[in-house]
């Protein structure tokens, strides 16, 4: 059953965003008509938890920092309307539990037969490239065999570059995969799908299908390191500097 709000957010947010952004979608169809799938999508911009879930034909569920819905205030009170409409559910990043609780609350959402979001990357990229997955997509979807459908979003940091709060009149993207049998995908190359030996591999194949997908560069390091060193004024760290045009 889909969400009142859910329903509501798409009512009163999807026309201005229709309007301002002019956001489009390739690929719907190869999102499973019903039953569990894990959406497995880069990450460029706040708004890509609005203008997915804006255009997925279904209800789609992420996970999401837990500060989004305990910030003070009626700016806090309207953001957490906000995520919450969107179907978003609170994850503490800075908990040593978080990622068995992320595990934990994409189980309970996939075995009740619905769409969970998740983007590996951890963080938005620094620079709109696609950077190296943690694997706890890839633990939920050998643990549970959902199918996994990668999920290219293009533009969103145009149209929302990181600071900024309104969106800027830019065009959003947004490109859908073929769905991914993760234990199919482990036999084949030859893991046993209980393993931790395929955790690492499969994350890298999603990282690069989504890569492939958007046709942004993909950077084997992780963006929250990358994060890190420029703000510290070290610059990009070893393998993820920028090409030169």
């Amino acid at each position: 059953m889909t969400n009142k709000w859910y329903v509501f957010f798409k009512a009163t947010l999807g026309p201005p965003l229709y309007l301002w952004n002019r956001p489009t979608i390739q690929g719907n169809e190869n999102i499973p008509r019903t039953g569990p799938a894990i959406i497995v999508s880069n990450h460029q911009a706040v708004m890509d938890s609005f203008y997915l879930p804006l255009m997925v034909w279904r209800q789609l569920t992420f996970p999401a920092k837990k500060e989004y819905f305990t910030s003070p205030g009626v700016g806090g009170a309207i953001q957490r309307f906000f995520f919450s409409s969107v179907g978003q559910i609170p994850i503490d990043r800075s908990d040593s539990g978080a990622g068995e609780a992320l595990v934990t609350a994409a189980k309970r959402v996939l075995s009740e037969g619905k769409l969970f979001g998740i983007y590996p990357e951890g963080t938005r990229s620094p620079d709109g490239r696609v950077y190296k997955g943690k694997t706890g997509m890839a633990r939920i979807a050998m643990e549970t065999g959902a199918p996994v459908v990668p999920a290219a979003m293009i533009g969103t940091r145009n149209a929302n570059p990181i600071g900024t709060v309104i969106p800027r009149p830019r065009r959003v993207r947004m490109k859908i995969g073929q769905a991914i049998d993760p234990h199919a995908w482990a036999r084949e190359n030859g893991f046993d799908p209980a393993s931790r030996e395929v955790m690492r591999p499969f994350t890298d194949f999603v990282m690069q299908q989504l890569a492939d997908l958007s046709g942004y560069e993909y950077v084997d390091v992780y963006a929250a390191d990358v994060k890190k060193s420029l703000e510290e004024g070290r610059g990009y760290p070893a393998g993820a500097e920028p090409k030169q045009r």
